[in-house]
């Protein structure tokens, strides 16, 4: 093994942008970035930028008349009608976006690769985690399923057992449906419940087809999910299907947006428990996939606030320095959010919720708590059909 830890980045990634209108303001990305830099985790992780995906590596997971329609409306975005859900709202077309939606595609396939191969144990790219993407259709905000390719490219290099798991507030129902099919692939997906929230997908009931029953598991969160509940539906599922599945590699996804001040969800998660989960997933990839870890970021609408801290945490974690929540941040980077933004920084890396606590699911099911009941409907949904005790 050649090095712990591979940081991707390519400056050209923040030309994701959909317009100063839209929620998903590359910014994020940026002051991320920027973070990193500022805190020195720059100086401890091997940061490196991978080409764009290419056609054949797109075609892992997408049709091909939908990369040709995304290349058209990047050319001419005028021309985008809404068909292959290119135009619309969620997904406005704009100048570059095949050439932006590939690069960060292929950052998340190079973190892959970098695993795969033990150039690193673990990979990061905070830029990527478009899991709404489907294989003929752009879907809230993503483009191209980064997240699906990295996935593909591994069973390409011949991996056979493949976990993801997803912990954005919103269901991964593209990464979910690129590997419906597929066995080898697990999909474990924590997501506020479909009844409040976009995509409308991801109940308990969704487990995979015939030929890889089990291999979907869903976990729906009642809207006004906190920090105790939030982590205990976490450890009463994902380690336990994880460890019966034993993954050759573990890939993550971490979208900033399960947090309390998220403009676009219900959930009340602190930064701290979005902390606790890195930490746990990193700690699962080390117990169940020898330590071979590609983390993603993905949504995440409180770009000053909330994203930033969130996911130079999780760099922090991959690299093997955790940052100390109590940490103060260093005040050139809160002048430049503010030059950036006009917005004020946060000034610790903390919520102050730290350390955050929660029941563990062995210490009682209580049959009137809402969390309880969900965590109890995916347990039994896909517990049995992977020969686990619901």
């Amino acid at each position: 093994m050649s090095g712990r830890a591979q940081l991707m980045w390519d400056e050209a990634v923040t030309g994701y942008d959909f317009g100063p209108d839209h929620p998903m303001d590359p910014v994020r990305l940026a002051l991320t970035r920027s973070l990193v830099g500022a805190l020195g985790l720059d100086r401890e992780v091997r940061v490196a930028a991978a080409a764009a995906a290419g056609e054949s590596t797109l075609r892992l997971v997408h049709r091909e008349d939908y990369v040709a329609a995304v290349k058209a409306a990047s050319a001419d975005p005028r021309s985008a009608d809404g068909s292959y859900g290119l135009g619309t709202v969620d997904d406005p077309a704009f100048a570059g976006m095949h050439e932006a939606s590939a690069l960060i595609a292929g950052q998340s396939v190079g973190a892959a690769e970098a695993v795969w191969r033990g150039d690193a144990l673990h990979a990061v790219n905070f830029t990527g985690g478009l899991h709404h993407a489907m294989p003929g259709a752009a879907s809230g905000f993503c483009v191209y399923n980064d997240a699906a390719l990295a996935i593909a490219r591994l069973l390409e290099l011949g991996a056979e057992r493949i976990a993801y798991v997803d912990v954005d507030v919103h269901h991964g129902d593209g990464v979910q449906a690129a590997f419906w099919e597929d066995p080898r692939v697990l999909t474990i997906s924590l997501h506020e419940h479909p009844r409040t929230l976009f995509p409308q997908t991801g109940w308990p009931e969704e487990t995979g087809a015939e030929t890889a029953e089990g291999s979907a598991v869903n976990v729906a969160l009642p809207a006004g999910t906190g920090d105790a509940g939030w982590l205990r539906a976490f450890h009463a599922v994902v380690p336990e299907v994880l460890a019966g599945f034993r993954p050759q590699v573990l890939v993550t996804q971490h979208g900033a947006d399960t947090h309390i001040e998220d403009p676009l969800a219900h959930l009340a998660v602190s930064l701290d428990a979005q902390r606790a989960v890195q930490l746990a997933c990193h700690d699962l990839a080390h117990a169940y996939a020898d330590g071979r870890w590609v983390a993603l970021g993905g949504g995440g609408y409180a770009v000053v606030d909330v994203v930033p801290r969130s996911w130079t945490h999780l760099v922090a974690i991959a690299v093997g320095r955790p940052v100390e929540p109590a940490t103060v941040i260093p005040e050139s980077w809160r002048q430049e959010v503010y030059a950036r933004t006009r917005q004020p920084a946060p000034r610790r890396m903390t919520d102050g919720r730290w350390p955050v606590s929660w029941a563990d699911w062995e210490a009682g099911y209580d049959p009137a708590d809402r969390l309880d009941q969900a965590v109890l409907a995916a347990r039994r949904a896909v517990f049995p059909l992977r020969g686990l005790l619901a």
